[in-house]
């Protein structure tokens, strides 16, 4: 496609893919994986490309929590809130992660592009919680406290 936001390899992928079953589930995977999020242009230019309005592809993409229309930072903070973790104080993490990285509105990723938060339901280490994980590291048997050091562990400044 001339004027095409996307590469070569993606264009062609959407292409295969546009009159297929499913199809809007596998190209958005598909761009996030190459975008690391699902950008405005990018979600117009599928949206264009597959014939559909753009509230319905943001519909899907709104409905399944994988997909990111915010760029993310250079660290993701997941915190589970998983029923062991959630009981153990899960959610005391992920507000004192919010707030020191003065996430407000619904942004998952801090001003500085440093980090993003993010809830997930499990990280498989229930004998440990609460749990979180940063970049893939695991934290276990947190408090509230603990929050900041391990965000001073990762900031590049």
């Amino acid at each position: 496609m001339v004027g095409s936001i996307f590469s070569k390899e993606l264009s062609d992928f959407i292409d295969q893919w546009k009159d297929k079953p499913g199809n809007v589930i596998m190209i958005l995977h598909k761009v996030q994986e190459a975008e690391g999020y699902v950008s405005s242009a990018a979600a117009e230019e599928v949206a264009n490309r597959l014939n559909m309005p753009l509230a319905t592809l943001y519909g899907t993409m709104s409905f399944y929590h994988f997909f990111k229309t915010e760029k993310p930072g250079k660290h993701t903070i997941s915190v589970c809130l998983g029923t062991a973790c959630y009981l153990k104080g899960g959610q005391d993490l992920f507000d004192e992660a919010k707030s020191l990285l003065k996430l407000e509105n619904g942004k998952q990723t801090s001003t500085d592009g440093e980090f993003s938060l993010e809830a997930v339901r499990c990280i498989g280490c229930c004998g440990l919680a609460p749990v979180i994980s940063v970049d893939g590291q695991v934290y276990g048997r947190l408090k509230r406290e603990d929050m900041a050091g391990i965000i001073a562990k990762y900031r590049s400044n």
